[in-house]
């Protein structure tokens, strides 16, 4: 199809993962997003704000959808992993070169229009053409950009005080951290403790990993959270300085696990009280790096890290949660850390150059999780507000100078943020905070992105059609979760109690985090899949090199697909009684949800309301308590879109692409499987 002639020459699609329709719409009429209000009042959506997601509703599949105009059983991209070449090995799935559908990006570019694709995670890099017409910056994760290549170290606390022995630094504290008060007395252990992003990201090898079992069980393991590292540090009178004040006190900031040290001064104030920290290279220096003051994000400080035997310049953010007016203890958050110096997500690489100079370095951000009000207010939200800055200051000035026609942006803060405390939305055994807490954090988050909302505003005004969508949304369950996949590999749960998978026994009989392959006919491996172990299709490499082959005879194959979803439907909550399965398929009928095809498994499945993880695991219909829902969002407002419409219409995340193409005048992307939502296009069409 030829192009056709535009409704618009401007159009900006503002993707922001994870933002619930549900949710927006209750905030939308209280007044509490005003901007996303005014692009409602001046464009077209359902009343209910609603976009009909595909499947599964995790990120990678979703995205390359928003991007394609198809479902994942066409696209490919199916998951955050994919099975890599056996089914209990998987490997990191962002890969623009596994994408086997045609991205709208690429047709806007041979169209002659220049086209910014920001941070889309699934399908956008490694740049999928070389047109000189397309713009791409980062695609290799959810999170921040720039966040899978260049944070090189993860975030954590320091406390301070006169009673500590010695300088230490300590791997992973406890996850109950309530920092404004007890960060000196949190209990240690010694943990790999990463979040879920961590360990999907360390999958991202060619080679992928084998036997990666996750241990997400029910009830509080469930609610995501991160235990932190802990610096400690005694505060001393000052000594051996080149200069210090008059009753300064010092103590030690340590970076890099304790490979760096930089000296600190806690600073009186004219009135005596202690009222400021500034950190050092060393005492010798007469300029610190930094000055802080009590409950102010000091952003993007250069200095140095150190991982491995390599030495990076970097930008951290700093800030201090506490300070004792007498200057005996202090509390600090150190932000994860930056290379400054890595440019490889960026296509061509002079735009990383342009946007340091004049917009300044990609910020770090932060995903703490749930362990205390002070921490999700002050530095998780704080350092998103500053992420928010920067990348809408960025796509501006991309737009400015590169004289931009196009841009296809994500941003992630709603998804990651929610993960990290929305199970507390929930009155359940888990939740340590009140669940008003919890609702007043969801509130802040999406005033957040009516924030970041808010900066495209004027665009409006200047000619630009702009649409606001998510990938999906994110739930509250009121039930405990009986997980049977995880993201990033095989979780055994369900599958072992039903007798379909089987782990190896230590001699005391304990079970140990490795599959019996002689014994295990079926395991599930990822959101929504379960593969069969098949004789001479599967073969388990063990750790001597040799191999074992599936236990399933292929003549069986049917009737123990058919005797697994039987089970399935068959298993029921312990505690109430309810089964947790709604949907389960063969690969062949998963096709009737846009999913199955060879990159999925045997068997795939939808787990009931109530009983999913956030999302991902159930249909996109999923509703959760406290006004939250599984579903995307859709709104559309500037030239070629009607002013102040509601429509009836479903509108399918596959009807996305199309409409775009439509309002730009270019043809549809190869694969294309959705229609225009012709029904909000103004009579031009």
């Amino acid at each position: 199809m030829t192009n056709r002639k535009p409704l618009n020459d401007k159009i900006l699609l503002l993707g922001l993962d994870g933002m619930d329709p549900r949710l927006t719409r209750k905030y939308v009429d209280a007044g509490l997003m005003p901007n996303t209000a005014e692009f409602i009042r001046r464009g077209s959506a359902r009343k209910d704000l609603v976009m009909l997601g595909g499947h599964p509703t995790v990120t990678p599949p979703m995205w390359t959808t928003l991007a394609c105009g198809c479902y994942a059983n066409v696209h490919g991209i199916t998951d955050f992993c994919r099975v890599g070449g056996d089914i209990d090995k998987v490997a990191y799935n962002f890969d623009s070169r596994l994408c086997k559908a045609e991205q709208l990006w690429n047709v806007f570019a041979e169209a002659g229009k220049k086209t910014l694709v920001w941070h889309w995670p699934g399908s956008a890099w490694p740049p999928s053409s070389d047109n000189p017409n397309l713009y791409v910056v980062d695609g290799t994760s959810p999170g921040s950009v720039g966040m899978s290549v260049a944070q090189i170290e993860g975030e954590y606390l320091l406390s301070a005080n006169v009673n500590q022995p010695d300088v230490t630094f300590r791997r992973k504290a406890a996850s109950e951290a309530n920092a404004a008060c007890v960060i000196t007395g949190l209990e240690l252990e010694e943990d790999d403790g990463k979040s879920l992003l961590g360990k999907i990201g360390a999958l991202k090898s060619e080679e992928g990993h084998t036997h990666v079992i996750t241990d997400f069980s029910q009830g509080t393991s469930a609610a995501t959270e991160n235990a932190l590292d802990l610096a400690l540090s005694p505060v001393k009178d000052a000594y051996g300085w080149t200069e210090a004040p008059e009753g300064a006190k010092e103590f030690t900031v340590l970076l890099s696990g304790g490979l760096i040290r930089r000296p600190a001064l806690i600073l009186k104030g004219e009135d005596g009280k202690y009222d400021r920290v500034a950190i050092y290279k060393s005492k010798k220096d007469l300029d610190p790096i930094v000055v802080l003051t009590p409950h102010v994000m000091a952003r993007s400080i250069q200095d140095e890290a150190i991982v491995g035997d390599k030495k990076y310049r970097v930008i951290r953010n700093f800030k201090i949660l506490e300070l004792a007016e007498d200057g005996t203890q202090l509390s600090m958050y150190i932000s994860p850390s930056m290379d400054i110096d890595n440019d490889s997500v960026y296509h061509p690489k002079r735009i990383y150059k342009d946007l340091c100079e004049n917009v300044g370095y990609p910020t770090p951000t932060s995903d703490v999780g749930c362990q205390s009000d002070t921490l999700i207010t002050e530095c998780m939200l704080d350092s998103w507000y500053s992420n928010t800055d920067w990348q809408a200051k960025a796509i501006h000035y991309m737009i400015e100078s590169e004289d931009i026609d196009v841009i296809f942006s994500h941003y992630h803060a709603i998804d990651l943020e929610e993960h990290m405390f929305i199970k507390h939305l929930a009155d359940k055994e888990w939740n340590r905070n009140p669940v008003s807490q919890a609702e007043k954090w969801m509130e802040n988050l999406y005033k957040q992105a009516d924030y970041y909302i808010g900066k495209f505003l004027h665009l409006l005004d200047e000619g630009w059609t702009v649409f606001i969508f998510s990938d999906h949304g994110q739930v509250a369950p009121p039930h405990d979760l009986q997980l049977l996949g995880d993201p990033g590999g095989l979780n055994v749960g369900v599958m072992q109690e039903l007798g379909y998978t089987v782990l190896k026994k230590d001699a005391d009989g304990n079970d140990l985090k490795e599959v019996d392959w002689t014994k295990t006919r079926a395991v599930a491996n990822r959101s929504c899949n379960i593969h069969l172990n098949i004789k001479g299709r599967n073969k388990h490499k063990q750790p001597d090199g040799s191999y074992i082959d599936g236990i399933v005879d292929p003549a069986d194959q049917y009737e123990l697909e058919e005797q697994i979803m039987t089970d399935l439907y068959g298993y029921r909550d312990k505690k109430t009684g309810k089964r947790i399965v709604s949907v389960a398929l063969r690969n062949k009928d998963a096709v009737l949800l846009g999913y199955g095809g060879p990159e999925c498994g045997d068997i795939v499945y939808w787990i009931a309301e109530g009983y999913n993880f956030d999302h991902g695991d159930s249909l996109s219909t999923t509703w959760g308590v406290a006004d939250t829902s599984v579903s995307p969002i859709f709104i559309a407002a500037g030239p070629g879109i009607k002013e102040g419409y509601e429509t009836d219409r479903i509108i399918r995340q596959i009807d996305f692409v199309p409409t775009v193409a439509v309002v730009g005048g270019v043809r549809m992307p190869a694969q294309c499987e959705g229609a225009p939502v012709y029904q909000i296009l103004t009579e031009e069409y």
